[in-house]
């Protein structure tokens, strides 16, 4: 073995890791670039951002992630299709022909850091098998000062290795990839798919599981504050708008994903984004299109012209999940501690395919649980293998994929945060009007824009609303920027007999989606759904 850093304290060989060719620790972004493009994996873009393409994997693959069921968590976990269960004697043989596999081969680590507040800090170690994820690790993770770094010890750790694939019939997979969480060993395995997300996402499942032990709420939703430190929460699914809205040159941008709302207020926990970029414009977003255009950003699956190497951010012909990471500080206006206040407003982005809810309601308390426990959105395309469309779908708290526990019991921290704390909810559709998808278009982002700074610079504390009849939802009557008639959406359907139907059908839907809940929440959340299904 060949360290071209001083290694850490703690080597690879603590992991099983024996014999390994090479082992890089915690090298910078310049050297992580120079190896990447030095071994093949990417190439540099117009601005300096490093390219990389990932294969047929260009989306997270749910169906392949399971939870090893063992006694220590066993009890506490949501098991179901969301949380598959994985035998431990699976995991270990699955775990020693990974480690078969690593033998003479080159290994990235990088010690990082998760949870910006230091009472929660986790210490995290990401292992890699190629330079650019190990840049991806470092980009999205905190990074450690020198001291810090002296004294890492890595507390969960996360092995990626897209090149080893699963054999199905031999280790009980689904197919050839795999995301193997383990509560014992604190420890991730990722195999057959180069998908960086991942690796992120991983992470955030493991802190979904341990952070409620602590008494936090963790959150998978973007953030900013305003000048006095008071925050505002922006829940929802990729592609809904939590890194675009939560991005503002006028507010102090403390994450776009994760976070967690603790008693001494809420924290991020990362260290960068990780943006969706497809038609990605330095007009409609020009804090994010400058980041992607800095030496050290990485894109991920976007197509860039052959001879000058501009990113074609219009393209789409690799996927519609085009991506870039890079630190946070790549953009202004950012948080230094990656903490802040309170809350005053939680804001539930979704994208509506139906095209029927309002693109801003006032939510009560009791609303505020029931639409959290039910995550209306879409899926967009290319955020998973499979989804070419927007598809409807229903994600608990806005993040099903991600959560380790049953869903109430991320309702139940909402609800005592939003109580305790006096926040406002609201619902901010960033989907569709004029009709469904296929018929309507996408509501403009600059009414989006124009709605969510109405309400975080308080302009909507005095303003009129009307109760919408179907689901008992409260819109303003006015918010300046937006004219009146896209407020209401049924104004903006040419047959008004197709927007009641296709209003009824998404009642149904969440009538029926939210028969799973209804044993475990109060009559009056119950009452809070929609009237008419």
């Amino acid at each position: 073995m060949v360290d071209i850093t001083s290694p850490p304290t703690i080597g690879v060989e603590a992991h099983g890791i024996a014999n390994p060719r090479r082992v890089f620790f915690n090298l910078t972004a310049p050297r992580l670039v120079e190896l990447a493009i030095q071994r093949g994996e990417g190439m540099l873009a117009e601005g300096g951002g490093l390219v990389v393409y990932t294969g047929k994997y260009t989306g997270r693959s749910p169906k392949d992630k399971f939870i090893v069921r063992e006694p220590s968590s066993e009890d506490r976990v949501w098991w179901g299709p969301v949380n598959q269960p994985f035998e431990p004697e699976a995991y270990e043989r699955v775990r020693q022909r990974l480690m078969a596999f690593l033998q003479d081969r080159d290994i990235f680590v990088q010690d990082l850091f998760a949870c910006a507040e230091p009472r929660y800090r986790l210490s995290v170690r990401v292992i890699t098998t190629t330079a650019w994820q190990s840049l991806f690790a470092r980009n999205l993770f905190i990074r450690p000062t020198p001291e810090q770094l002296a004294g890492h010890r890595p507390e969960f750790v996360v092995i990626s290795a897209p090149e080893f694939k699963a054999i199905p019939e031999v280790d009980g997979t689904r197919s050839e990839v795999f995301i193997l969480v383990n509560f014992a060993r604190k420890e991730v395995l990722i195999g057959g798919s180069a998908y960086a997300g991942e690796i992120k996402k991983s992470i955030f499942t493991s802190l979904n599981y341990l952070l409620p032990i602590e008494g936090v709420f963790p959150m998978h939703c973007g953030a900013n504050a305003g000048p006095d430190n008071v925050s505002a929460l922006f829940f929802g699914l990729s592609g809904t708008g939590k890194t675009s809205l939560s991005t503002d040159q006028e507010r102090i941008l403390v994450g776009d994903d994760e976070h967690g709302w603790a008693d001494e207020g809420i924290f991020n926990f990362e260290g960068g984004c990780y943006a969706k970029t497809i038609n990605l414009s330095a007009t409609a977003e020009p804090e994010i299109y400058n980041a992607v255009h800095r030496f050290g950003a990485l894109l991920e699956n976007v197509v860039v012209d052959p001879e000058t190497r501009k990113p074609k951010f219009e393209d789409d012909s690799l996927t519609e999940n085009t991506r870039a990471a890079y630190p946070i500080d790549f953009l202004q206006n950012v948080s230094p501690t990656g903490v802040a206040g309170h809350p005053k407003d939680v804001i539930f982005l979704t994208a509506d395919a139906f095209g029927v809810l309002p693109p801003i309601a006032r939510l009560t308390e009791e609303q505020a649980v029931y639409h959290f426990l039910s995550g209306y959105t879409s899926k967009l395309a290319g955020t998973e293998r499979g989804v070419t469309a927007p598809e409807a779908t229903f994600s608990s708290c806005f993040g099903a994929p991600f959560l380790v526990l049953h869903p109430v019991e991320y309702g139940r921290l909402l609800d005592e945060r939003i109580r305790r704390y006096r926040a406002h909810v609201w619902l901010v559709n960033t989907g569709w009007v004029k009709g469904p998808y296929g018929v309507g278009e996408r509501i403009k982002i600059q009414y989006s824009r124009a709605m969510v700074r109405a309400i975080v610079n308080r302009q909507l504390d005095t303003a009129e609303f009307e109760v919408e009849p179907y689901f008992g939802l409260q819109i303003p009557t006015y918010v300046p920027g937006v004219p009146n008639e896209v407020l209401r959406p049924w104004a903006l359907w040419r047959d008004r007999q197709a927007y009641e139907h296709q209003v009824r059908r998404l009642a149904a839907e969440f009538v029926r989606n939210f028969k799973q809940y209804e044993p475990y929440v109060s009559p009056e959340v119950r009452a809070a759904g929609p009237k008419v299904g």
